[in-house]
């Protein structure tokens, strides 16, 4: 029977009506303050207010290098947003403690206006994705250029902070491992933020980090020799085409595997490259197989966007299987047992919901 579309004389539940109704607007307030929220961490006006008393907007912009009149209008929509407190006397602002803990560089890993990112950063490429809604197909990640900027702050803010005394013992004498002295492949790579923090950290370790990006490669090779690290190299490498045989001790595979077309060959490729006695460790996204158990999670919406603006897309661009962030641990582990992967660890940290880490062993 074909849909008449919406028929304005049905009775309607109002309650239900109104219930969505605040939901819409809270969804378009929240949107805005996410995109506000981004500003505001990358012009550096949350760090530069957590360090001020209450001020002026002339003041703020003043201590940020910024104009004064942008700095009010973004102001006033935190003031509303109940981001920011203001002085109704003196139309002075200020940033309490407990938002700074959440909005600063200085609060990482829990900086959640670094995450914000993703909202712009993603809407600008609305309209490719709908001409893939409307033909198939996917977007090729060379246009993601901004949100690949966006990753790499986000892995600054995020994962490096925590790769140490989090991450890391998750993997059983990963640590000790290291600290004694192994070799490490990061696949997909990416800028190579986290490599370099583990280079530093770990001095005896040689790590390697391939990626098919070269303007990733550039800026994780710069890095690294600004901070003169002479024990990792980055090459510009497709996961899927590795000839690495029992070459590495651990290989990590950091919010890559259900990004990549060839999904099956990257874990392949992996399990060819690590040693016996080695380690596979993933990170990807806590998730069940249906929309319905994913809703209990505080990010579902969040996440489920991503997948489709980007990781989804980005597979089906190249003629993967678009298999997206939500594919599911038990996806996960089926394709794992596939590329001969005899046992595979779920781990989770306390205070990250959204993360899964799998530790594989052949």
């Amino acid at each position: 029977m074909p849909c008449q579309g919406f028929d304005p004389a049905l009775e309607l539940d109002s309650e239900r009506v109104d219930r969505f109704q605040r939901q819409m607007v809270g969804a378009l307030n929240g949107a805005a303050l996410a995109l506000m929220a981004s500003i505001g961490h990358r012009a550096g006006l949350f760090d530069v207010m957590s360090r001020m008393e209450p001020a002026t907007s002339q003041a703020i912009a003043g201590a940020a290098g910024l104009d004064e009149r942008y700095v009010r209008e973004w102001l006033a929509a935190m003031v509303t947003s109940g981001v920011v407190d203001c002085s109704p006397l003196d139309e002075r602002y200020s940033l309490p403690r407990e938002h700074a803990a959440l909005l600063t560089r200085g609060s990482r890993p829990e900086n959640l206006a670094a995450t914000c990112q993703w909202i712009p950063a993603l809407a600008a490429i609305e309209d490719r994705i709908l001409e893939c809604f409307e033909r198939g197909g996917g977007v090729a990640p060379s246009v993601f250029a901004r949100l690949h900027s966006v990753v790499a702050d986000d892995c600054a803010e995020t994962l490096v902070a925590t790769l140490l005394n989090h991450v890391l013992p998750l993997a059983n004498g990963l640590t000790a491992a290291l600290t004694r002295g192994i070799e490490l492949l990061d696949v997909g790579c990416g800028s190579g933020r986290a490599l370099n923090y583990l280079a530093a950290q770990f001095p005896k370790s040689h790590f390697t980090g391939y990626d098919p990006t070269a303007r990733n490669i550039e800026t994780a090779r710069a890095e690294a020799r600004e901070r003169v690290l002479k024990n990792v190299r980055f090459a510009v490498r497709d996961p899927a085409w590795m000839e690495d045989i029992d070459a590495f001790d651990c290989v990590t595979a950091l919010d890559l595997i259900h990004d990549h077309w060839r999904t099956d060959d990257v874990l392949r490729g992996i399990s060819r490259a690590l040693r016996p006695a080695g380690y596979l460790l993933i990170r990807d996204v806590a998730c069940t197989t249906h929309p319905l158990g994913d809703t209990p999670s505080p990010l579902a919406p969040f996440l489920y966007t991503v997948s489709c603006l980007h990781c989804m897309s980005v597979s089906l661009a190249e003629g993967g299987p678009g298999l997206g962030a939500m594919w599911s641990s038990e996806a996960a582990l089926r394709r794992l047992a596939e590329a001969g992967f005899a046992s595979v660890e779920l781990r989770q940290l306390a205070r990250d919901a959204v993360s899964l880490y799998l530790i594989a062993r052949k």
